[in-house]
């Protein structure tokens, strides 16, 4: 089905790229976590498990949304004040470019400098592809293992080029052990100071290799959960311009 954005270009919408890790007892974890637990309710008789007996599937899910799978947050992931993710929003579909990089290495890190985002132009939501991108991003534990991260000047960038919502294949923005100053959550959120609550990070994405760089239309999907954080849906969508 073709969505016109104008007169001259359209998207797709049955041709999207899924960018979303979804929450799995053998998927992606981090920050220490035990894997999710989805396991079916028995009580006083009852069984939710059709396998097993019972009538339907009905089953109890036990897992974190920032360390399963894919994940939007608003800046309520570092207030006082509890500020659920989907209040960030007001629109699904944001001009997005999607940009490939090799993180640099600096002190034995891995960094997304600002460096690497120099020829980027003006979008609602850019969406970063780190270096290897291999499809163990799937599965992987990245707990105790300093994963790759943005450097907070990073954030100077965004501010120029108007970006709303970033997404990253890593599960945080900021470095693993930092001794919970997350300075690049703080800076791109400008908390405490005045908070922007029309920005969000979306964390633990895969993009597919065939996905070439350049310009897309976003489509971001979430849970509506009362929480800083949910499970989210990135989509990514061509845009296509009309014979």
């Amino acid at each position: 089905m073709k969505f016109y954005l104008d007169r001259d270009w359209f998207i797709d919408t049955t041709a999207f790229i899924d960018l979303s890790i979804g929450v799995s007892a053998h998927g992606v974890r981090a920050w220490y976590l035990n894997s999710p637990r989805i396991i079916p309710v028995m009580e006083n008789g009852f069984v939710g498990s059709v396998a097993e007996g019972g009538a339907v599937n009905f089953r109890d899910i036990y897992f974190n949304p920032h360390g399963h799978g894919t994940h939007t947050e608003s800046h309520g992931h570092i207030s006082k004040e509890i500020f659920p993710v989907s209040a960030c929003f007001d629109q699904f579909f944001f001009d997005a470019q999607l940009l490939t990089v090799m993180p640099m290495i600096i002190d034995g890190d891995r960094v997304i400098t600002a460096e690497l985002l120099a020829n980027l132009t003006a979008c609602e939501a850019l969406v970063i592809r780190t270096e290897p991108n291999d499809l163990n991003k799937f599965t992987v534990n990245y707990s105790d293992t300093n994963p790759t991260y943005m450097d907070v000047a990073c954030v100077e960038v965004l501010n120029t080029l108007g970006v709303k919502h970033l997404l990253v294949d890593i599960p945080s923005v900021d470095k693993e052990i930092d001794g919970g100053a997350l300075a690049f959550h703080h800076a791109f959120w400008n908390v405490p100071e005045q908070p922007i609550t029309n920005r969000t990070i979306t964390e633990l994405i895969y993009v597919p290799n065939e996905a070439e760089d350049g310009p897309y239309i976003l489509e971001l999907q979430l849970s509506n959960f009362d929480n800083d954080a949910a499970p989210s849906r990135p989509l990514l969508y061509k845009k296509r311009k009309e014979a």
